[in-house]
């Protein structure tokens, strides 16, 4: 059985345990490398924003293909 094949459906309220767990494992990767993204800043914070984008996207096309 292919554990990526998988199928689930999940209420937004389930996800909040997950990001509150991702969120503070990126705080402590950020207080433990501080100077090193302090130096890696600008493109982190690109980084950020087109995966941001790239994520709306996919989710506002997600929702036009449901409706």
């Amino acid at each position: 059985m292919n554990f990526f094949n998988l199928k689930t459906t999940w209420k937004n309220w389930e996800f909040i345990p997950l990001k509150l767990c991702i969120a503070a494992a990126y705080l402590l990767i950020g207080a433990y490398f501080q100077e090193w993204i302090r130096n890696h800043y600008m493109p982190l914070l690109l980084l950020f924003v087109v995966c941001v984008l790239w994520a709306v996207y996919l989710w506002i096309s997600k929702l036009r293909k449901e409706n």
